[in-house]
């Protein structure tokens, strides 16, 4: 009897060993999997933002899920408005931006790109029945709604503009719309898309520039092993037509070079 208990007691704790083992299995291929932090706006349509069914999709969105089955990654995204986004990633609360963000010198200086997978042209933009905007000049002494760290508001500011602070491009032509801020400046793209989506939006394009503005992934300074591996996902699908099929979905044109 006694000898029974002791087998029986054995297989117990054999059995409770070989669960706990197989549960730090479990769990250490849990904490081990490549996980893609993911900066993004999610009000930035036809780029970054949520659906009827409040699915987060867009250009961007598609752009950075097929750059991460290339690599083995699953994405995370993280949800926030511009300056938002971009503080949250310098607090290291997510690995990239994927959001429309322009390469400029300034940005150069403190973080690494990817190759670009979108190109766009500045546009300045105005109330329909504004006369008096024609050219980017015409900024001088104006109001221009802007979110604060983005490359528009620097070149709105070089330009002698005032800048009324905004969370993202809906609100900025809001304000153009209503008349409380003179123009906005952002990509020509976004501007047609939004046309599309509200054809009697009170806006109109004075001026387009002819410079073109190449966007790309954003990586922190030290991650270069990442930024590697992505900016050779994006050439891939560069290559294959991906970049170009999402392209013509969201903008009937290809915008990815």
């Amino acid at each position: 009897m006694k000898k029974s208990i002791i087998v029986v007691a054995s297989l117990l704790v054999f059995g409770a060993v070989f669960l706990a083992g197989c549960q730090s299995k479990g769990d250490g291929e849990a904490s081990s999997e490549k996980v893609l932090r993911v900066g993004t706006e999610g009000t930035y349509s036809p780029f970054s933002f949520r659906d009827d069914n409040d699915k987060l999709t867009g250009y961007d969105v598609d752009v950075v899920k097929a750059v991460a089955k290339k690599i083995n990654y699953k994405v995370k995204f993280v949800e926030a408005p511009w300056d938002s986004m971009l503080a949250a990633f310098d607090a290291n609360k997510s690995d990239v931006i994927f959001n429309q963000v322009s390469i400029t010198p300034e940005r150069k200086e403190k973080y690494l790109f990817s190759t670009p997978y979108s190109v766009s042209h500045p546009a300045l933009i105005v109330n329909k029945d504004n006369n008096e905007i024609k050219d980017f000049a015409d900024l001088k002494g104006k109001t221009s709604a802007q979110s604060l760290t983005s490359n528009y508001a620097q070149m709105a500011e070089d330009l002698g503009a005032e800048i009324s602070s905004v969370d993202g491009f809906s609100k900025a032509v809001e304000l153009v719309g209503d008349n409380r801020a003179d123009a906005t400046l952002n990509d020509d793209v976004t501007y047609y898309d939004y046309l599309n989506q509200k054809p009697d939006a009170p806006i109109k394009i004075v001026k387009t520039s002819d410079e073109a503005t190449e966007v790309a992934a954003m990586f922190h300074k030290d991650d270069k092993e990442l930024t590697e591996k992505v900016d050779k996902a994006i050439k891939e699908l560069e290559a294959d037509g991906t970049l170009t099929k999402l392209s013509e979905k969201y903008f009937k044109k290809d915008i990815s070079k």
